[in-house]
């Protein structure tokens, strides 16, 4: 059982982690040819991404050179209003990331508060997103729209491979992937609802801690990045 200790305003909280991802397709437009290449060109020049990489692109200068941009966060707030997720993703913080692949991990010692919700940009590249715990794998492509709780460790990797390998994203190889990414608070009442989140699982250890920390089965634990298992902390 995994347990996430995150801060809620100026306390630390516990919380169950869900194994809930809610996945669907939305309308994106293709992004047009010379915002891809920018896209490509910072992420091989400026940011130098790495096999299993994940960082940010300049969101505003994306937003000015493509008149779609209001069409794709519309698209996900209809899909995320008929799960029951009205206000998705709102003010919500959003960043523009890309990634070549993505070790597994998790983001529960740093957003242990939040829930993520993505919107894949790029085309189909052979490439699945990888819950290995709560048993989902979900296929990239321009559209995909995925929400999930960020103390569940994931990772993007091959189609129907079984771990994170260097070596299938190699520089010759065009496998990066661009998504758009948003924070939801994971105390939203309805956000905490549709991921079915239990929340206060564990206020004794809660009033104990001074930072924000992901446990498994009552204990820390650390996410081997290659092949997803857990690992105890000596």
């Amino acid at each position: 059982m995994l347990t996430s200790y995150f801060w809620s305003g100026e306390a630390i909280r516990s919380r169950s982690v869900s194994d809930v991802v809610l996945s669907g397709m939305v309308d994106v437009p293709v992004p047009p040819a010379r915002l891809i290449a920018d896209w490509e060109r910072e992420a091989s020049s400026r940011l130098g991404l790495e096999p299993g990489d994940v960082e940010a692109l300049p969101l505003a200068r994306t937003r000015a050179r493509w008149p779609d941009y209001e069409c794709c966060v519309q698209a996900v707030a209809d899909w995320a209003c008929a799960l029951g997720l009205p206000g998705v993703p709102g003010s919500s913080d959003v960043a523009l990331m890309a990634c070549r692949g993505a070790r597994y991990h998790h983001d529960g010692a740093q957003y242990g508060g939040m829930a993520f919700c993505n919107l894949f940009l790029t085309e189909d590249k052979g490439l699945d997103l990888h819950f290995p715990f709560a048993g989902h794998r979900i296929p990239l492509t321009r559209g995909t729209a995925v929400i999930f709780d960020t103390g569940q460790p994931h990772a993007v990797v091959p189609r129907n491979s079984s771990g994170f390998r260097a070596d299938d994203f190699g520089s010759d190889k065009d496998c990066t992937q661009v998504f758009l990414t948003w924070e939801l608070p994971i105390e939203d009442a309805n956000v905490g609802r549709a991921l079915q989140v239990n929340f206060d699982i564990d206020p004794t250890t809660s009033l104990q801690l001074t930072d924000e920390q992901l446990w498994l089965n009552g204990a820390p634990a650390t996410l081997c990045p290659d092949s997803g298992r857990w690992r105890k902390v000596d």
